[in-house]
């Protein structure tokens, strides 16, 4: 079992955590999860000795191994099966002893201790742990320094999880992922043999791989049973119980309080009021629970939407210069789409993204789009190109030259910026703040389609659920690539696998992506083809896709008309409300009751325009 105990951390005047503590079960799988910055990564810093404390202990039974992900990335010319080996180091020590032993009894006690660890198995296990995570056997085999630092995080993260510590602590473990890898974390921490803590806000992990949620908040640790789903219904019950204990208590507070103050001057009742006050000290102040609130976002749409289909792509093909990386692309992108590219990275996924944004142009085929779409394109890579030593103001004042100041603030406030943050420098600003600001800027001219590219990355548990508002409230197309599960479940409506150099439709939900992932990794392992998704003949699929394209479209155009008629007979009811409301017919009946007639025509068109949108809409969606 690891124990914290009454543990006090200071960063500067900062009081990260305040002598608190949590007892680990053997075994636990664990999230631990709380805002950023508020001392998550120090603990874990605290638990491998790496920093000191003001006060108290950490526990952990002698001999027991804690490990976690290399603060530098492995860049040197070792495979990257070499790499991963060599992370168990009690086998590569017993390995190098074993060929220069020459005692029978040490050579008999090498043999031993190999066979008990799985020594001859390793580099299959490690095979696994790196096919998961997305090395094919060809990248196995080549050089840390081949690959970005982002693949390189992904070695030390396979070397780590191969090693089997007996405390395993991970910090934001699926930021190195695709959501191809991330799919197959859960699987792997689900059946982990070990301890583990692990710091994420992905949801999805912590919901299915974790029994234990550990919550710092305000200095203080508290352990929970469950997932995440599980842990935010006891704090808010918790939290109900300690608003009504505090009521309670300031209840009586002011009882006693009124008393001393009413008597306390009084000699026959001073020895009751003295009484009252002794209550009044020892009484310990009920604390409640308080979220701070998450500044929401808000992406504006378009002035005036555009008619569908917005984007058409017939055969058409992209890459680089003349290297294709998608071909036979048959697909169709409505004003109101909401789609999720699936794919594991190295795929095409932002290849397509550029594509469709307009970064890239199609080598072959046709890509139709209408001449007045607008596209805001958000990428993590974006965060470099803000200048550091300028302020939210600042960059927004760019696109407001001639706005007064205090419009720039005001839009400054409404992307998450009020008041003195504002006027915070970029480079003081956290990884979550930097990525409002870029969407904040990306989205600003209100536009069609949206594209974003791993836009959760930095930003915590709350902050992705008020993106997810954010997303669901845009009325423009979304194009999303994420590892997020949650975020993909919650805002998309169509997904799209990018594979074998195109683009199709996933016919399934995430559990079925889920399944199909994890079956294609287990069927390369044993060496067989990978099973594919939605496998159809492509002139099959280009006729469908027509099939489609043309059924939605007259459907959609009607629904537009629908849209459009609803909203004209609500305005003319409310302006007729209004006229009635003010007592404008009142000298003239006839009159009134004429109105009043027409109100009721007009609502009963309504009541009919409505009953229409609705079967329109059961009708696009069936198509």
């Amino acid at each position: 079992m690891l124990t914290i105990n009454d543990i006090t951390y200071r960063l500067g005047e900062r009081l990260l955590l305040d002598h608190t503590g949590a007892a680990i079960p053997d075994g636990a799988r664990v999230g631990f999860v709380g805002r950023n910055g508020t001392g998550k990564t120090t603990l874990f810093k605290i638990i491998t000795g790496d920093l000191g404390t003001e006060s108290g202990t950490i526990s952990l039974p002698r001999g027991r191994r804690i490990g976690g992900v290399a603060q530098e990335a492995p860049g040197g010319p070792e495979t990257l099966i070499e790499v991963v080996l060599a992370a168990d180091t009690e086998r590569s020590a017993l390995m190098t002893e074993a060929e220069t032993a020459t005692d029978p009894h040490r050579i008999a006690e090498i043999g031993t201790r190999l066979a008990d660890i799985g020594a001859h198995s390793a580099p299959a296990r490690a095979a696994m742990v790196l096919h998961g995570l997305g090395f094919d056997e060809e990248a196995q085999q080549r050089p840390c320094s081949d690959f970005s630092g982002g693949w390189r995080m992904r070695v030390a993260l396979a070397a780590v999880l191969f090693s089997e510590p007996d405390l395993l602590l991970l910090d934001e473990p699926t930021n190195y992922l695709d959501l191809e890898g991330t799919l197959w974390l859960y699987d792997y921490l689900e059946r982990y043999p070990h301890t583990v803590i692990v710091i994420s806000h992905d949801r999805e992990l912590l919901d299915t791989s974790v029994d234990h949620i550990m919550h710092l908040d305000q200095g203080k640790l508290t352990l929970y049973r469950g997932g995440y789903s599980s842990f935010e219904k006891q704090r808010a019950e918790k939290q109900m119980q300690l608003a009504r204990a505090k009521e309670k208590q300031d209840a009586e507070r002011k009882h006693l309080q009124s008393f001393v103050d009413r008597f306390k001057a009084k000699a026959t009742k001073a020895r009751q009021a003295q009484s009252r006050v002794k209550r009044l000290e020892k009484m310990q102040t009920i604390a409640a629970i308080v979220d701070r609130d998450v500044q929401p976002f808000s992406f504006p749409g378009p002035e005036k939407p555009l008619s569908p289909p917005m984007i058409v792509l017939e055969d058409a093909a992209a890459g680089y210069g003349e290297r294709k990386v998608l071909s036979r692309l048959n697909l169709s992108l409505a004003p109101d789409d909401r789609i999720a590219l699936l794919g594991s990275n190295g795929n095409g996924k932002s290849t397509f993204c550029k594509l469709i944004g307009g970064r890239l142009d199609a080598m072959s085929g046709e890509m139709k789009k209408s001449s007045k779409l607008e596209t805001a394109y958000f990428a993590q890579h974006q965060l470099d190109e803000l200048r550091i030593e300028d302020t939210p103001v600042g960059h927004l004042r760019d696109l407001m030259p001639d706005a007064p100041e205090a419009k720039v603030r005001s839009k400054a406030a409404q992307i998450g910026f009020p008041a003195n943050k504002a006027d915070t420098p970029v480079k003081l600003l956290s990884g979550g703040e930097k990525a409002r600001l870029m969407l904040g800027l990306a989205t600003f001219h209100g536009p069609h389609l949206l594209i974003l590219d791993e836009p959760t990355n930095h930003l915590d548990i709350d902050s992705r659920t008020a993106l997810v508002t954010a997303i669901n409230d845009y009325p423009g197309a979304v194009i999303l690539v994420s590892h997020d599960r949650f975020l993909i479940e919650a805002c998309a409506d169509r997904l799209w696998l990018v594979g074998g150099g195109t683009v199709k439709n996933f016919d399934g939900d995430m559990d079925d992506y889920r399944t199909y992932v994890l079956g294609a990794a287990k069927a390369e392992k044993r060496g067989k083809p990978a099973p594919e998704a939605n496998a159809k003949p492509k002139a099959d699929e280009r006729k469908e896709a027509a099939t489609k394209r043309a059924a939605q479209g007259p459907l959609r155009q009607k629904l537009n008309l629908a849209e459009a008629r609803i909203a004209k007979l609500t305005g003319l009811i409310e302006k007729v409300d209004a006229a009635l409301a003010n007592g404008a017919f009142a000298r003239d009946p006839d009159k009134a009751i004429q109105i009043s007639r027409q109100r009721a025509e007009l609502s009963e068109a309504l009541a009919a325009a409505e009953e229409e949108w609705l079967l329109l809409g059961e009708e696009l969606e069936s198509a």
